[in-house]
């Protein structure tokens, strides 16, 4: 797996500030990440994911229609979501719109499809958060019928039956290529290769080498289930500076922002400096000089044997040109320095 490994970038449209230190407007940031995966695309990394979200801090709610803006103006960049809260959507829909992005993009849309670790979108469209897991459940069989773009027939207990019924557009070349992504829940990783698709690990803190038997776990159940192992990614966060230093002191006030307003919600306590550097150095934060990150993305490529690593880029306020920065060191520096270290 890791002989190839591609890279990409995720971003949740984070909304960010302007040189004056004003929060921008919704619409300013989703252009800006345009322009983000515009240099992705011209230093030649291999996917940028956009997650989906419905609340003030996050500016996509609608990956596919800013991944269609991008499309338009990339040439070989794969564009998917990171993730598409499935729970809470159609599954037809979901097929539609990705398809729509595929032969837009001659062949380069792919979907990430998850639970979703944010519940916004539950009340918004009128779920009951009590299925949580049921709502994915079945929705994720039916998607996983779509993929083979023939007659579907299909019943569930939450939606109306499918008889014979063809879904459109189809995916012009090939079959529509689709992740599971998972936080930590070892059923969906049984899930994935049940329905032979690759997994996506969200490995958002602690020691990246934890989410091993994850690994292991997804090959042996694609072994009973008598398929081929999937690819496996991993998402975590980071950014690129010139030195350490720099890069520490750049992250540090966003990044806690995010983490302190989200932790807020969900009953943690404000993010300590220690802890911070504990996730750089040991943790799963990739921040620090191209060298640094370099050495610690081959390191995790290597303990899991991942296909491809996605870097999310964006971190609360930080504003669009440092993100502009990182990118444009990502792609020149890390990339080149990884692919070095793997051989």
């Amino acid at each position: 797996m890791t002989a190839s490994l591609q890279f990409g970038l995720d971003t949740f449209g984070d909304v960010t500030r302007d040189a004056a230190g004003a929060m921008l407007p919704h619409a300013q940031v989703i252009r800006n990440v345009v322009d983000e995966a515009v240099l992705a695309d011209e230093l030649g990394l291999d996917f940028i994911g956009l997650g989906e979200h419905h609340r003030a801090d996050f500016a996509i709610s609608s990956p596919e229609t800013v991944l269609a803006a991008i499309a338009s103006r990339t040439k070989r960049i794969q564009l998917g979501s990171a993730v598409t809260v499935l729970s809470s959507d159609d599954p037809i829909r979901v097929f539609q719109r990705f398809a729509t992005l595929d032969a837009l993009s001659n062949g380069r849309a792919e979907v990430i499809l998850g639970r979703g670790s944010f519940t916004e979108s539950f009340p918004l469209f009128g779920f009951d958060l009590r299925k949580y897991e049921e709502l994915f459940e079945e929705k994720l069989d039916l998607f996983a019928a779509l993929l083979a773009q023939k007659p579907v027939s299909w019943e569930g207990k939450l939606r109306p039956p499918l008889r014979d019924q063809l879904v459109y557009p189809p995916v012009e070349n090939g079959r529509l290529k689709t992740w599971i992504g998972v936080g930590g829940s070892p059923q969906s990783v049984v899930r994935a290769a049940h329905y032979d698709l690759p997994l996506m690990l969200a490995i958002i803190g602690g020691d990246p080498a934890r989410f091993a038997p994850f690994v292991d776990l997804h090959h042996r159940a694609a072994k009973e289930f008598g398929r081929p192992a999937q690819p496996i990614g991993v998402h975590s966060p980071g950014y690129v500076a010139e030195t350490d230093e720099e890069a520490r002191e750049e992250l540090w006030p966003d990044y806690k922002a995010m983490r302190d307003r989200i932790g807020k919600e969900r009953g943690w306590p404000p993010m300590g400096r220690d802890e911070f550097a504990s996730e750089v150095e040991q943790g799963s934060l990739y921040a620090g000089s191209p060298e640094t990150v370099a050495r610690k993305i081959a390191r995790t490529a290597k303990t899991l044997g991942v296909a491809r690593f996605q870097l999310k880029y964006s971190a609360g306020p930080l504003p669009h040109e440092k993100l502009m920065k990182s990118i444009e060191l990502y792609g020149s520096k890390v990339v080149p320095m990884v692919r070095e270290m793997m051989g």
